[in-house]
């Protein structure tokens, strides 16, 4: 297969796990004879200190042209730090999302035997814990009308506006991804919201409890969100498929990285009407940028993501195998290392990972 992607790294440790994630991409594209084409582009901070815009034009048609977008990180403490700012890192990541149609984040929420101790959870509640949190991206209050802070004269102090704004078809096609999750794995659907106080989220329950009568075989359930935070720390092996709002979404999958014991183990995959993007679910951590100390398995992970988009499970179980095999070997980073381990950093590890698949 000939597959060109877009590979956009970003800022802080981003550059830095995208170098482990493409050398991958490449091994086992190697390995099984596909041909793969990558462009770089610009993205986040860097892009707006070199062109004025996170999400530049050129950008946007590189990520059009291609078949996926193999995306690292967003974000850098100069403008995180400064609320005066007009454009921000987080802007280029929106209008990404917004401009190729991406209306779908699933995130895959899944353990690790070796690392089970390294979650905060006790390892009886989130041992065999495996979920998928499917998001909505483009709507809700990351998108809806906005007054950024102000005088208002009329109650003499500043105020502030954000809109959690849904249409009926967005509810419905990303709760028909939910739905097609649920077929192909335990055909248990929860939908999170908070109906009880929020409009939007009383639009969000009455659609899906029309839908579910289309799939009588997938066990539906509602749940709002606080119940869900709680239940996804107390009784994790609960979930089969979540499906929830834009910022619901945001706040849960992040909690779902106290199951696992470390964000840099988690993937994701954008999906909707133009190119998917995979990228970690991690933020750009500035504090390690160039001590080559960030975890890149969760980079890696999007590329098994990529190819198995694509129907290439063989060459995504090759990927997965290959990290296990990392883990299992304590070929890791220091976050995740057993104590006494060997001090292994990002290069090293995927340096490693990429030995394993050309081996395998």
């Amino acid at each position: 297969m000939d597959l060109k992607i877009a590979v956009l790294a970003g800022d802080c440790i981003g550059p830095e796990i995208m170098e482990q994630g493409v050398a991958v991409l490449h091994a086992v594209a190697d390995k099984f004879g596909h041909q793969i084409t990558c462009t770089e582009a610009l993205c986040g901070a860097h892009a707006i200190d070199e062109v004025g815009d996170p999400f530049p034009q050129e950008t946007f048609e590189v990520c059009q042209a291609a078949d996926a977008v193999l995306f690292a990180s967003v974000g850098d403490p100069k403008y995180d730090n400064n609320p005066s700012a007009k454009v921000r890192p987080e802007q280029g990541l929106l209008a990404m999302r917004k401009k190729l149609g991406l209306f779908a984040n699933i995130r895959p929420i899944t353990t690790f035997k070796c690392l089970v101790h390294k979650s905060p959870l006790k390892d009886e509640i989130v041992s065999g814990a495996d979920f998928v949190c499917i998001r909505e991206l483009t709507g809700g209050m990351y998108f809806g009308k906005k007054q950024e802070p102000a005088m208002n004269a009329e109650i003499g102090t500043e105020d502030a506006l954000d809109t959690n704004y849904y249409t009926r078809p967005e509810v419905e096609r990303i709760l028909e991804t939910g739905y097609k999750y649920a077929l192909q794995r335990k055909k248990h659907l929860t939908v999170v919201d908070k109906a009880n106080v929020l409009a939007s989220s009383r639009l969000w329950r009455k659609v899906a409890q029309e839908m579910s009568v289309k799939y009588p075989e997938v066990l539906t359930d509602y749940m709002y969100v606080d119940n869900a935070s709680m239940r996804m720390i107390q009784d994790p092996k609960f979930f089969d498929v979540i499906v929830t709002e834009n910022t619901f979404g945001d706040i849960l999958t992040d909690e779902g990285s106290c199951i696992t014991g470390s964000m840099g183990l988690l993937p994701s995959a954008s999906t909707g009407t133009s190119t998917p993007v995979f990228e970690p679910i991690h933020g750009s951590w500035p504090q390690a940028k160039g001590l080559n100390i960030a975890n890149p398995l969760a980079q890696i992970l999007s590329v098994a993501m990529l190819y198995e988009y694509f129907g290439l499970q063989e060459e995504g179980a090759l990927i997965r195998q290959a990290v296990d095999a990392s883990l299992d070997a304590n070929i890791r980073t220091p976050e995740i290392q057993v104590e006494g381990g060997a001090k292994y950093g990002t290069k090293e590890v995927g340096a490693w990972i990429v030995d394993y698949i050309k081996k395998a």
